[in-house]
């Protein structure tokens, strides 16, 4: 299937002329915010050294960034630092817009089934064009992506887009290398290398027998069926946040952390370059009339969904608080609002249905953070520096709330179901008393530590350099080129 394209196969002008002569590298996203953000992230900072990175996904996704965003550059390579970013996209078959793709059970064999021959295409016509792929780089849940690189005899890695602590979980349940719980004996201590005990609350959810969340689980496991195809094996970490646990798992699989993968501050990366799949609004103006470390800001990420209880006691309990708050309650969900909320707030409360997170976490109006602990949000306010009520959900946001809380100290639990008067005690202890005085400490070192890793010689910025290398090297001899068809 023919990989559509805004803005047509080829573009004309400086731009595309200059970016051919680059080495080209092809990222390759599942249909996903949480997919999206920290992929085009990673090829700003590949394409910054010097490279030209397309970054492709489904049509639908195309669609809805052009829909919610005034980004127009999609069809034409885009400066970012000394390379350029592109956008390509493919039909999946599936209608845009289709409420089937929220259905794992329709989206994966419509991916399956129109992804592989796609992206063999995009790679013959770049060829054709004069910019052929040197490497491809692609997402959890598009594991097929490995295999067309393999078939086509370019070298591939993938981008493992939660901690490097959820990896080992997961990639020791595939190879039954530790005890997990099962139907017989479900309350099990999980030991695993470079972490501490696991109790059985505390492991990814999916990995429970319990679990409602069947497909999931599958599809998460099928990352490592084939990524011994894998040449490089990337995380969205950083060798400071999780050392024991990237050594542990090394001679098993090595594991490059390329994180924390926010947006840059660099103007020169080309931080407006973004893959918001919701229409954004502008909080700015309302975070600047607010005194600073006032604001208490809330966000459970694009998947989950609080029930109407939760969302009452939550919405209570911040009005409790006394302070100003920003919560992004998406779409129809405000609905589930008590009624007569917002009146009783008035101009202290702000509910949006999506929000810029990394620049409201870095506004100085911003005081804490109430988060279900995805691990962008945990990275972005890790970055940032900003004390966390953590309020996990499921999946991976479980144990990141247990390392946030006893292993990085920057953060309380906040338990499920939420109650108002847990709500206000757990904002009171991240803004007030010693307590908050230890969490703000711990949370200033953790920026600094993040923000060392991705700067010019650090930590991160070596490992990317290095990857940058090794595609410039296999470019200019020419392996893993596929040639021009006839």
């Amino acid at each position: 299937m023919a990989v559509v394209t805004e803005g047509g196969n080829a573009s004309s002008g400086d731009g595309d002329s200059a970016a051919a002569q680059l080495p080209h590298v092809l990222m390759v996203s599942f249909p996903a915010q949480g997919h999206l953000n920290p992929l085009l992230r990673f090829a700003k900072r590949v394409a910054a050294k010097g490279l030209l990175v397309t970054l492709c996904s489904t049509h639908d996704i195309g669609h809805r960034i052009s829909s919610s965003t005034a980004n127009s550059a999609l069809g034409v390579p885009v400066p970012v630092g000394r390379g350029f970013i592109r956008f390509e996209f493919y039909s999946d078959g599936l209608p845009v817009d289709d409420p089937r793709r929220g259905d794992l059970d329709v989206l994966m064999p419509a991916l399956l089934a129109t992804g592989p021959p796609a992206i063999s295409d995009l790679i013959r016509r770049h060829a054709d064009a004069g910019r052929p792929v040197s490497c491809v780089i692609n997402n959890p849940f598009v594991p097929w992506a490995l295999d067309v690189a393999a078939d086509m005899g370019i070298p591939a890695g993938v981008l493992w887009v939660q901690s490097c602590a959820v990896f080992i979980a997961y990639y020791s349940y595939h190879h039954s290398l530790a005890k997990f719980p099962t139907e017989d004996d479900p309350h099990v201590t999980v030991t695993l290398p470079g972490l501490p005990p696991l109790e059985e609350g505390e492991i990814p959810t999916f990995l429970h027998p319990s679990s409602p969340y069947k497909m999931l689980k599958t599809v998460i496991l099928e990352q490592f069926h084939n990524i011994s195809k894998a040449s490089w094996v990337f995380a969205n970490s950083f060798q400071e946040l999780e050392r024991d646990a990237i050594d542990a798992i090394s001679h098993r699989l090595p594991i490059i952390p390329v994180g924390p993968l926010v947006e840059p501050d660099q103007s020169s990366q080309r931080s407006d370059v973004r893959s918001d799949i919701f229409e954004v609004a502008d909080c700015t103006e309302w975070l600047a009339s607010q005194a600073p470390r006032s604001v208490v800001y809330v966000s459970v990420g694009s998947v989950v969904v609080l029930s109407e209880e939760e969302t009452a006691e939550l919405a209570w309990g911040l009005s409790d608080c006394g302070r100003p708050f920003l919560w992004v309650l998406r779409g129809d969900k405000k609905a589930l609002l008590p009624e007569g909320f917002l009146e009783s707030v008035g101009d202290r409360g702000l509910v949006v249905g999506w929000s810029p997170q990394d620049r409201v976490l870095a506004h100085p109006a911003v005081a804490c953070f109430v988060t279900h602990c995805g691990w962008n949000s945990t990275l972005e306010a890790l970055t940032a520096g900003v004390p966390l009520v953590t309020y996990p959900q499921w999946g991976d946001q479980v144990p990141n709330s247990k390392f946030l809380v006893e292993a990085y100290g920057v953060g309380v639990h906040l338990r499920a179901p939420a109650t108002r008067e847990a709500v206000e005690r757990c904002v009171a202890a991240v803004t007030r008393g010693q307590l908050a005085e230890a969490i703000g400490r711990r949370a200033a070192e953790w920026r600094e530590a993040a923000t060392k890793a991705v700067a010019e010689g650090g930590s991160s910025d070596l490992h990317i350099q290095a990857l940058v290398d090794e595609i410039r090297k296999t470019a200019s001899s020419g392996h893993g080129h596929v040639g021009a068809t006839v």
